[in-house]
């Protein structure tokens, strides 16, 4: 039996094609996938994974609240709070909700136990069955807040274990939520595209993909739109190139119309299969 499998899919920068690569692997797999969709800014492979949602609540932030009368003004809270988002003003505290990462320093410490902490409701997860029986999950952050990350964090606690194979779809970028989101993967998709930028944002995404300790390969997509480079770096810094998908205007309409890859070009089912397989082999190389 094969042990369960945890794939992100991730890309340095946006439109890359990181969505188009992650539903079309997800419905190329067999039974026992679930997809996490982690782009909770703006996620979008519902519109191509089509879930009929069974299930919706909210999700928030632990944030402080201070209880003046008994808050003795000491700053203790001001001092281990790492974002400046409780401070103290001559015999003020100030909380804002906006820069807190819900850590929960400020409770702890505080030595007459001013502070409580509240749920702040900052966003919701969705849950249902999608195309090809996927247990689908969506993260989605309220307008105007500005704190992803713990929506990922309970997006990521809300899978269910008994899954074979887990597609997290990563948010574009290299910031705190595709941390977030490659954080606990046994292996990481960067997809890219040969120009300058998709270069300098791919070896963005390899810098963090290393730090994380996580296996890396590349799919390039739209490959005969630019030049060699990205080839290149990747022969230099070993990553294996998993697949190369062509820039072609029946891809770009079919996406348009709601439709991944496989669906628009059904051959591409058996080369994402060779993907996973190849996805294996540098897994199990990698624990070796």
């Amino acid at each position: 039996m094969e042990t369960p499998m945890t794939i992100t899919v991730a890309s340095g920068k946006g439109g890359t094609g990181k969505t188009l690569v992650a539903t079309s692997l997800a419905l190329s797999l067999p039974e026992g996938v679930q997809y996490l969709d982690c782009d909770v800014e703006a996620p979008n492979a519902h519109l191509f994974l089509s879930p009929h949602w069974e299930e919706e609540f909210p999700t928030g932030l632990v944030v402080p609240r201070v209880d003046e009368s008994v808050c003795t003004a000491c700053g203790e809270c001001n001092r281990v709070c790492e974002f400046k988002a409780i401070v103290v003003i001559v015999d003020k505290v100030l909380v804002f909700d906006e820069l807190c990462h819900g850590c929960g320093a400020c409770t702890y410490i505080c030595p007459v136990d001013a502070i409580t902490e509240i749920e702040k409701p900052i966003g919701i997860i969705r849950k249902g069955p999608a195309k090809n029986g996927i247990h689908f999950l969506q993260g989605l952050l309220n307008i105007g807040e500005p704190m992803a990350t713990p929506i990922i964090r309970r997006l990521k606690k809300e899978a269910v274990p008994e899954a074979k194979i887990t597609l997290r779809d990563a948010p574009p970028g290299t910031s705190c939520p595709v941390i977030e989101s490659i954080e606990g993967s046994d292996f990481t998709i960067l997809v890219t595209e040969p120009t300058p930028f998709g270069l300098n944002d791919l070896k963005l995404a390899v810098g963090v993909g290393r730090e994380l300790n996580v296996p890396m390969g590349v799919i390039i997509n739209r490959a005969d739109a630019g030049d060699d480079r990205v080839h290149e770096f990747c022969k230099k810094e070993g990553l294996p190139i998993l697949l190369e998908i062509p820039l072609m205007r029946e891809i770009a309409r079919g996406y348009a119309d709601g439709k991944t890859l496989i669906e628009t070009l059904p051959e591409y089912r058996d080369r994402f299969l060779e993907v996973f397989g190849k996805i294996r082999e540098e897994v199990r190389h990698a624990g070796s």
